[in-house]
């Protein structure tokens, strides 16, 4: 019975097969308005001047122009959108209509059964048959409305040949009925297939949208991923084109995620970026589309024309979500938010140029504003061009002539000793002249370039210490994109291995910077360096973010002192405090200590009574050309603690 009642249901919970049946049904109303009134006019005609007037003019012109109304509202209602409830009524009041006016047809065909004779009554046979079978043809997308059709009209008028006594009738009678039950029986499969047909779509629109989604949506955060931000870009690229449309790109990159990522893991660090995410969005508005970009970095849009000062606003709103730590399985990671700002369309008229252009400012906010927003200028732009001509003018020069070492020595003041000589790149260009080490060093990192650079940099070292007292150590540089290389490390190691140099005077120096790009690949570097003998050495220290975690985790063997700490230290009290924790901290874990950027005899002092001994800067000696080292060796002494700083 629960299946037969099903077979009358209208299924109002699949809002889609509904619109189908609709649609579907709609088709085929005026043919099925048509034959109705088609066969009640010809049935209606080979009555007249028989039957009453009523029964062969106003009952069957009642009943077309029931028809021809019903057939309006159909075509009117054809191509509109149809919510979930007025599509169940409208099915629903399908089925009672089409029961009734198929009950309203039969009861006016056999009213006419008494008026005619043997062909005539034929005919009324011929029009209830042909009626019905049409009817269910044209209703079989709504199965209800079919089967309640079929049975107010088949089954009295079954039951009225039965009844009748006559042996042709009933032969009639039956034959109607057993072929009505093969027509129920193909309407029930062609429903149940139609049904199938329209949910295997609506399953395949679900798994397009899912894919959809999964294509341009990025699955930690929920926020649109890179393939969205930059299709949305384009778009929006493609109209500044056309109309002069203005808008904002920003990207934003998260400093001290690195750290937090390393020290608790990437859980931690995906329920960070999971609520990065949601910060965000919470301080966005209509206008603003933000994304994920991948790692660290989001993508963010404004859609609107905004001045500097508008800019700076929403940037300083972007920052300010990283005001508040973040409390994440019982950890309180204190992240900030760097953020570069492009406008379009002057600062670019295409989604690379724009992203570059936005990139490029946030690596200048990184540098010198952390935790602040930077709109891309024309200062910028002129950087840029610099720094693609430093890179092209790298590419193409002959490395081993161009680049040199210099080196400024190490110097322990309480035993009057020279400890040792770091190396320090320089680069002469015949065309650009003398360009700063920290310009094109910085260039090559985001190159290919840098591992070329720090073999022919190492070679040259190597052998100017070759020529060193033994005692003296040579601390060397190596970058990030040198420490993620597993090429260049073994490149390394080979060098190194050639040389004539004893690996336990040689020690490398690495930056905070370097470690936060790729912790455990880094470790695995400095692992194999430290297994040849290597000293390793963490410079800079106290200009990163985290550097007690790689302290920590780190197996050192020195550590140098940033000289920000340094230049201030005579007249800030928190300098001095600073500088004599690390100091302590490095004698508690038997590390050796260096500080960097002693210009002073005042300096020196104070170094010596924090309890420092071992030092490097002006005070010294500037770095030196290779041919300047060996008279310096010779002749080196402290200079008096007296005298005045060198310039």
């Amino acid at each position: 019975m629960t299946q037969i009642a099903k077979l009358f249901r209208i299924d109002a919970d699949n809002h889609e097969l509904m619109e189908a049946q609709l649609a579907a049904f709609s088709r085929q109303v005026p043919l099925l308005y048509f034959i109705l009134s088609v066969n009640s006019l010809a049935l209606a005609s080979t009555h007249f001047g028989l039957a009453p007037a009523y029964l062969t003019v106003a009952f069957p012109a009642v009943l077309v122009s029931a028809c021809a109304i019903r057939c309006l509202i159909w075509l009117r209602r054809r191509d509109r959108a149809v919510q979930r409830d007025a599509a169940a009524r409208t099915l629903r009041s399908t089925v009672v209509l089409g029961g009734i006016l198929g009950f309203a047809f039969l009861a006016w065909a056999l009213s006419l059964f008494p008026y005619g004779d043997a062909p005539r009554h034929g005919h009324i046979l011929f029009f209830v048959g042909i009626t019905v079978v049409s009817c269910i043809f044209c209703l079989m997308h709504v199965r209800p409305a079919a089967l309640i059709l079929t049975g107010t009209v088949i089954a009295p008028f079954v039951i009225f040949l039965l009844a009748s006594g006559e042996t042709v009738k009933i032969a009639i009678g039956l034959n109607l009925f057993l072929v009505t039950v093969a027509m129920i029986y193909i309407l029930i499969i062609c429903s149940g297939q139609f049904a199938a047909m329209v949910n295997g779509q609506i399953e395949t629109r679900r798994l397009s949208n899912e894919n959809f989604r999964l294509a341009n949506i990025d699955s930690l955060t929920d926020l649109p991923n890179r393939r969205q931000f930059f299709h949305r870009l384009t778009d929006l690229a493609a109209q500044a084109k056309i109309s002069r449309h203005t808008f904002v790109v920003g990207v934003l990159d998260l400093d001290g995620f690195k750290a937090v990522n390393d020290l608790y893991g990437h859980g931690v660090g995906d329920r960070v970026l999971k609520e990065t995410g949601q910060r965000l969005l919470a301080l966005s508005d209509q206008r603003q589309f933000i994304a994920r970009l991948g790692g660290d970095e989001f993508g963010i849009i404004v859609d609107a024309e905004l001045d500097h000062d508008a800019v700076l606003a929403v940037g300083a709103k972007v920052c300010s979500a990283f005001d508040a730590p973040f409390a994440v399985a019982g950890i309180l990671a204190k992240i900030g938010g760097s953020v570069g700002f492009a406008l379009a369309p002057d600062a670019g008229t295409t989604a690379e140029q724009l992203y570059e252009r936005a990139d490029y400012a946030l690596y200048h906010a990184k540098a010198r504003h952390r935790g602040q927003p930077v709109i891309f200028s024309r200062e910028h732009e002129v950087e840029i061009r610099k720094l693609s001509t430093i890179e092209h003018t790298l590419r193409r020069i002959d490395l081993d002539a161009e680049l040199s070492v210099h080196y400024q020595p190490i110097v322990d003041v309480d035993a009057t000793r020279l400890v040792g000589f770091e190396a320090l790149a320089r680069w002469h260009s015949p065309e650009l002249g003398p360009v700063a080490p920290d310009v094109f060093i910085s260039v090559a990192e985001r190159t290919e370039l840098i591992g070329t650079i720090t073999q022919v940099l190492l070679r040259k070292a190597l052998a100017a210490a070759a020529s060193w007292p033994d005692n003296l150590c040579l601390s060397f540089n190596l970058s990030m994109r040198d420490l993620v290389s597993e090429v260049t490390i073994l490149q390394i190691v080979s060098i190194i291995e050639g040389s004539s140099i004893d690996p336990r005077r040689i020690i490398i120096e690495v930056t905070e910077t370097a470690l936060m790009q790729d912790y455990e690949q880094v470790q695995a570097s400095l692992r194999i360096l430290r297994t040849m003998g290597l000293k390793v050495a963490l410079d800079d220290f106290g200009a990163g973010q985290s550097s007690l975690s790689y302290v920590h985790q780190l197996s050192l063997d020195k550590i140098k002192i940033d000289r920000g700490f340094i230049r201030n230290i005579a007249e800030q009290e928190n300098s001095r405090n600073i500088v004599k924790t690390v100091i302590d901290l490095c004698r508690n874990l038997k590390f050796d200590c260096v500080v960097e950027g002693v210009e002073t005899a005042e300096q020196v002092e104070i170094i010596r009574r924090l309890g420092c001994a071992t030092m490097q800067g002006y005070f010294f000696a500037k770095p030196m050309a290779q041919h300047d080292v060996a008279g310096f060796i010779a002749s080196f002494d402290v200079p008096d603690r007296e005298q005045a700083a060198v310039a």
